[in-house]
């Protein structure tokens, strides 16, 4: 099994390097000063639930040179799909399947608009972790884990062996009886946390705690509910209450990668998650006062970052 990891961030790097340090042959697509640092230190983990140091690492900045693969884990952000749906071609063998983790719902549906639905799956991932400099990775909370599966929810080899390979490498990993309700789930929790966060500049220990900013997230949450329930998703009506004990749960400091972008003044995910619940609010006819009125507030931020690069 030869596992290509395009990205070498919070999410790529923990989980490509987990895979690695178990010993699958994974190579990372990577390039610039991520690049520069995996080839000279190799890759560091340093985490709650164990640090790893995997040295040498196979890492490379072009495709063609790695060649084919049996599996593509996508760990770039969001907003990156579609441009990077386009440099990993060269990777796509007849019989190559492709793991999308991102924040938000629509980049399963990107990358078979390049690469052919039967190669896409769909999947998330669940982490609090951040890059600390190139090639060093930091996991702070959350129990690492993944869901994947088939858009059509059929059970197939291909997922049950991917699953398999992160359980063998220590990473909590399950095939959800609904991939799309799964997807919405984590889009529900980390688009509210994301707009709160970055809106006030708090960790998620700080706005939880405050009355007025947990009446905020639980409608946002709401909102998000019921667009999913419009757009003929059947995520559970407990779906809210359920990530508002997870938020609850996280450690104090915990922000989402979304938030720490905007607060340094990078580009974000803000289009993929909050500008997202917006757009597919507005085509379905479903009110989102709460996420529109962050989404607004952010915009301004999201733009100057953009025009910056």
């Amino acid at each position: 099994m030869k596992i290509a990891i395009v990205g070498a961030g919070g999410v790529g790097g923990y989980f490509g390097g987990r895979l690695a340090q178990a010993g699958y042959d994974v190579v990372f697509l990577v390039r610039g000063k991520t690049l520069a640092a995996i080839q000279k230190n190799g890759l560091k983990i340093e985490s709650i639930n164990g640090d790893a140091h995997i040295d040498p690492v196979k890492v490379s900045d072009d495709p063609a040179a790695i060649g084919t693969v049996d599996y593509i884990i996508m760990g770039v952000k969001a907003w990156q799909i579609p441009e990077a749906a386009k440099q990993i071609q060269p990777l796509v063998g007849p019989d190559a399947t492709v793991l999308p983790l991102q924040n938000g719902v629509e980049a399963p549906g990107q990358l078979a608009s390049v690469l052919g639905k039967k190669h896409v799956l769909g999947g998330l991932c669940k982490i609090i972790s951040f890059v600390v400099e190139p090639g060093y990775i930091r996991h702070i909370g959350a129990e690492p884990n993944i869901a994947l599966g088939e858009l059509d929810n059929e059970q197939s080899s291909r997922a049950e062996k991917l699953r398999d390979a992160f359980i063998a490498a220590g990473v909590m990993a399950k095939i959800p009886s609904d991939i799309q309700v799964a997807m919405w789930d984590k889009f529900l929790f980390i688009t509210a946390v994301s707009g709160i966060g970055a809106v006030t500049g708090q960790s998620i220990g700080e706005f939880r705690a405050d009355p007025a900013r947990r009446n905020q997230l639980e409608k946002a949450l709401q909102e998000i509910l019921a667009l999913a329930h419009a757009r003929n998703v059947p995520l559970a009506e407990t779906s809210v209450s359920r990530n508002l004990r997870f938020i609850d749960s996280l450690p104090l400091e915990s922000t989402a990668s979304m938030q720490r972008d905007i607060m340094a003044g990078r580009p974000s995910e803000l289009e993929n998650l909050t500008g997202a619940v917006v757009r597919l609010g507005i085509d379905a006819g479903v009110p989102t006062p709460v996420n529109s009125e962050i989404y607004a507030r952010l915009k301004p931020r999201e733009d100057e970052a953009r025009a910056a690069q």
